[in-house]
């Protein structure tokens, strides 16, 4: 198992005049609703836990209201919790000092709004550069860093326009060229692509996942859209009214969803296009047959275990790891749910 990058270990946030008052009834059970009714505040993070693996996307989804957004906000400090655990790289952010917590959010983490977040007042080259600024690198070296993100998201020739001169997608490009320009380890893109038109949010898609396979950032990603999660997720994590429900690969959350919330979500997914393989693979003695990619979707899966003998084939990864095998009557089972 990788290395875990955070950590956030049973955090509550409420929203109120006095949530360290009714943070024991929340505890008891008082869920969300009852809570509002009963003392007028506001259940926001509801006792969630999660171990977050460094150099992987971990996706957090929910509709509006289940505290995706608050939850992302106390990685860096931007919102205080009532009560829990932050830990990065083993270390507390909720016991940092100013400057180590200053410290985290100039060069540990960078974030990227869903609103894009430009300073409308400075060109694109400024506005990639703004985080090596306010790290103090000079500005030759700003310059030479800034160009080379401006350049990696596609906006060559682009330096000298305004945010305002740009479209939202090549605008959210500026954003998410600034976050990593600054070199930081986590990526933290808050509902980063949902204003967007579906086909720029599917090339920013296509962009994140390229680049993430050249840098292998820990990319905690917030949206309300489950294509976009089960896309870009190597684990996903979804709230309601605050609380974790269900949190695994998207395979996981596609076959055996946690509840009927979830069930609802996933039923018109189409899973010829989301699930690989390698979720299938029933482990077993090597299969003296022809093998196929762990990463084979099931669409694509179809033709070549029709034409194999008995319909069944070996399953292996790139690294040539024998999974299992897998035949025909399973994939069309899963395809079926």
């Amino acid at each position: 198992m990788s290395e875990l990058k955070v950590q956030i270990k049973n955090l509550y946030k409420i929203f109120g005049k006095n949530p360290k008052k009714v943070l024991p009834q929340v505890k008891s059970g008082l869920g969300k609703p009852e809570l509002l009714d009963q003392t007028g505040h506001v259940l926001g993070i509801n006792n969630v836990s999660l171990d977050i693996p460094a150099k992987q996307i971990q996706v957090v989804m929910g509709l509006s209201g289940s505290g995706k957004s608050t939850l992302i906000r106390h990685i860096n400090r931007l919102i205080e919790p009532t009560d829990g655990q932050i830990l990065i790289d083993g270390d507390d952010v909720l016991t940092m000092s100013d400057k180590q917590l200053r410290d985290v959010r100039r060069k540990k983490t960078s974030m990227v709004f869903q609103k894009f977040g430009l300073l409308p007042h400075r060109k694109v080259m400024e506005n990639v550069g703004y985080g090596l600024e306010v790290q103090g690198f000079k500005e030759d070296e700003i310059k030479q860093k800034a160009q080379h993100w401006i350049n990696r998201v596609g906006l060559t020739g682009y330096e000298d326009h305004y945010p305002g001169q740009l479209s939202g997608g090549m605008q959210q490009r500026v954003g998410l060229a600034r976050a990593l320009a600054t070199d930081a380890e986590i990526l933290l893109m808050d509902e980063a692509f949902s204003a967007l038109d579906p086909l720029i949010r599917y090339d920013m898609q296509s962009i994140l996942l390229e680049l993430q396979d050249e840098l292998h950032k820990t990319i905690i990603f917030i949206t309300h859209d489950l294509d976009e999660a089960l896309r870009l997720g190597d684990k996903i994590a979804i709230l309601r009214d605050g609380a974790m429900i269900q949190e695994g690969t998207a395979p996981e959350i596609v076959l055996t969803p946690a509840d009927d919330y979830i069930a609802d979500f996933t039923k018109d997914i189409n899973r010829g296009k989301v699930i690989r393989l390698r979720a299938l693979a029933e482990a077993g003695t090597p299969y003296d047959g022809a093998n196929i990619p762990a990463g084979t979707l099931l669409n694509d899966a179809l033709h070549p275990l029709a034409q194999a003998p008995n319909q069944t084939l070996g399953v292996t990864e790139e690294d040539g790891q024998y999974l299992g095998t897998v035949s025909l009557t399973k994939v069309i089972g899963a395809l079926a749910g």
